[in-house]
């Protein structure tokens, strides 16, 4: 099951995707407010965007896992699992032409565009780290309900809650 959201009151509508094909075109009505739109069916432009950047790591034979992190559903958003990749992976709100490698479709005001990173790297014995960073943001990020000092980083490990905005997230790491 799919939930599209409508454009003028922001409820959302359940439909089962499997009755249509990718490229389909649909027609709704709001059950609220008696708005009609239309959508059509296919990848979101984040997942596009996600698929695009991940790209050259999916010509190997193998993906790595560096782990995700499990962005949890709230009035502002729905469920998401991003995927993280070694190095700096930006976290931030989901616009057109932004140029984060994380983005999260969410319509949560308090979240910056960028609004903090997370480092995913590799010590010697091959083992993942992971340290979290804010943006700066103008509300901040939370990590275990401490505010993050600007500048200020801090080492995160598997099963993390952090915040920002109004946006919780659990990071899930990688096998080693």
């Amino acid at each position: 099951m799919k939930r599209v959201r409508c454009p003028k009151c922001k409820s959302f509508i359940t439909f089962d995707e499997t009755k249509y094909s990718v490229g389909q075109r649909l027609a709704f009505v709001c059950p609220n407010c008696n708005k009609q739109f239309g959508i059509r069916l296919g990848v979101s432009a984040a997942k596009r965007a996600q698929k695009v950047e991940n790209a050259p790591q999916e010509t190997s034979e193998e993906v790595l896992d560096y782990g995700s992190l499990h962005v949890i559903e709230n009035v502002f958003h729905y469920k998401q699992i991003l995927p993280l990749k070694l190095g700096e992976n930006v976290i931030g709100r989901y616009m057109k032409g932004n140029p984060i490698n994380c983005p999260i479709e969410t319509d949560d005001p308090s979240m910056d565009m960028t609004h903090c990173t997370i480092t995913v790297s590799k010590n010697a014995k091959g083992k993942l780290g992971y340290v979290l960073k804010d943006g700066p943001s103008y509300t901040g990020t939370f990590v275990d309900n401490e505010i993050l000092a600007d500048n200020e980083r801090r080492n995160i490990f598997d099963g993390t809650l952090f915040t920002i905005g109004a946006t919780s997230i659990i990071l899930y790491a990688g096998k080693e």
